[in-house]
């Protein structure tokens, strides 16, 4: 449809994601599955590397993991599933195909809801199946030219693959899909889902039609994209050169195209293969898998709170906003810290109050401090019960915010007590009015201008009267008390 303003086009994305999962063996032999740190090709056996008379079988992990996927994505698990052969001659499959899963997927027919642009939408999953890694090829330059090595560590490392309907209308839909599958399969303890260590991978399918069609457009699948960001990147630029292309009256290729991180672009890599390129068929060496009924009910009673129900829980039993919920919970161990905190806190009385407090807390300075340090929730040096303490210090007066991020900051490094902390950096707020007092005396009469603009009608020149009151005490006086005895000094003076 060439000369439709770009704005009248609609993008159509689907999304391929394959997850290694976190099992102790690989999918079809008894080799470690973790390999990062393994010399090249000394995580590998015959079954890896595919000789002759091999016989793999089958992670009984790996499926139970796919299981608890399927379901927590709302997924039908299928009573019946089988192994196929996938044949492609890439130099990274070095028995000539991969063992996967086509026609008898392990689950079918789910749901993810997402949230972007202010409404929340379900995507439907259309499957999850296993599969097998490949190995790894490395580029190098030397010499004699160009060359490739291959390290076979990661062939064979479980595989699961999440295929989505094409119902995403917009990168800001795409990332929050990613973000809600990831979270999902943490939570699970399914995968690392990483995107950066390539433990979690996206393929895109993206295309785009005039708004309103029914028709899908013709699909461009991009690869190589390492993180949520490049995925949003490399929508966002495809969807404009597709939308450039019709309006200019050409042809969209049906092909794989690669997303290139330093220069913003999509390249193309190859013509996209069809389903009939594979040449799909039973793998002989491995019978069909029957899913009894009794393992899928244990693996359903076995799923934690996932965070969409946690999130809802949060709002209705602590009072939290719906945004502070949700960011609570996409991570489990957060979560799991935040939960603690409030059992260490022990009163039922003040547990909303507690709830809020610890949140803003968590989502506030620890969350800053961890990003700072590049630690992770699972190293924190001080147990939940010195943040209940923290923050009854500050409720009864003897923190002020700002003391309290000082002792916090120092909790976070040694994990000692808050009150320790306080007493031993001379950080305690002095709350006694007598105490006050004095400072208040001394801030009136050292500075007459502000109490003449206050008693001239200025109320605000109380601010500056209190901050001379901090500055005297050293940042000790409790603001609020500061503010009370002045007010009741200055209208004295009327």
């Amino acid at each position: 449809m060439p000369g439709l303003p770009l704005l009248d086009y609609e993008t159509v994305i689907g999304l391929e994601v394959h997850s290694q999962l976190l099992t102790q063996s690989k999918m079809f032999c008894s080799c470690a599955a973790a390999y990062q740190d393994a010399p090249p090709n000394t995580v590998a056996c015959e079954v890896c590397m595919g000789m002759p008379g091999v016989l793999p079988v089958v992670n009984r992990r790996a499926v139970e993991l796919a299981i608890a996927a399927g379901l927590a994505l709302e997924c039908t698990i299928e009573r019946q599933t089988k192994f196929d052969r996938k044949n492609y001659p890439y130099p990274d499959l070095m028995k000539g195909y991969q063992i996967s899963q086509y026609d008898m997927p392990i689950a079918t027919a789910g749901r993810l809801a997402v949230q972007a642009n202010g409404s929340q939408r379900d995507i439907r999953i259309t499957r999850v199946h296993l599969e097998e890694d490949v190995a790894k090829l490395q580029h190098r330059d030397g010499p004699g030219g160009a060359y490739s090595l291959l390290d076979v560590n990661r062939a064979g490392v479980p595989l699961m693959e999440i295929v989505s309907e094409p119902d995403m209308r917009s990168p800001e839909e795409a990332r929050s899909y990613l973000t809600g599958l990831r979270s999902i399969l943490r939570y699970i303890d399914a995968s690392a889902a990483n995107m950066e260590e390539g433990s979690f991978r996206c393929d895109a399918n993206i295309s785009i039609r005039p708004k309103g069609a029914d028709q899908l457009g013709v699909k461009v699948e991009i690869k190589n994209m390492n993180s949520l960001r490049s995925v949003y990147d490399a929508l966002m630029y495809e969807s404009g050169r597709q939308a450039g292309l019709l309006q200019e009256g050409q042809k969209i290729a049906q092909e794989t195209r690669g997303w290139l991180e330093d220069r913003g672009v999509t390249v193309s890599q190859r013509s996209k293969e069809y389903a009939s390129d594979y040449r799909y068929f039973p793998e002989p060496d491995l019978p069909p898998l029957l899913i009894e009924q009794t393992w899928i009910d244990d693996v359903r009673a076995s799923l934690p709170e996932l965070p969409d129900a946690r999130a809802a829980r949060y709002t209705r039993q602590y009072g939290l906003s719906g945004y502070d919920a949700e960011q609570l919970t996409a991570s489990r161990p957060t979560a799991d810290f935040f939960e603690s905190v409030l059992e260490a806190g022990g009163q039922e009385a003040s547990a909303q109050p507690l709830a809020k407090a610890a949140a803003n807390w968590i989502l506030g300075e620890l969350t800053r401090l961890l990003n700072a340090t590049g630690r992770a929730m699972d190293d924190l040096q001080f147990e939940p019960k010195r943040l209940v303490e923290l923050i009854r210090l500050v409720d009864d007066g003897t923190l002020s915010a700002s003391m309290a991020k000082t002792a916090f900051e120092e909790m976070f490094e040694s994990g000692g007590s808050p009150a320790a902390i306080a007493e031993r950096r001379g950080l305690v707020q002095i709350s006694d009015a007598d105490a006050v007092r004095a400072a208040v005396d001394e801030a009136v009469e050292s500075n007459p201008q502000p109490v003449m603009d206050y008693l001239g009608g200025k109320e605000t020149a109380i601010r500056f009267l209190i901050g001379q009151v901090m500055r005297i005490t050293r940042g000790k006086a409790n603001p609020q008390v500061a503010g009370e005895l002045l007010k009741s000094k200055l209208e004295s003076l009327r």
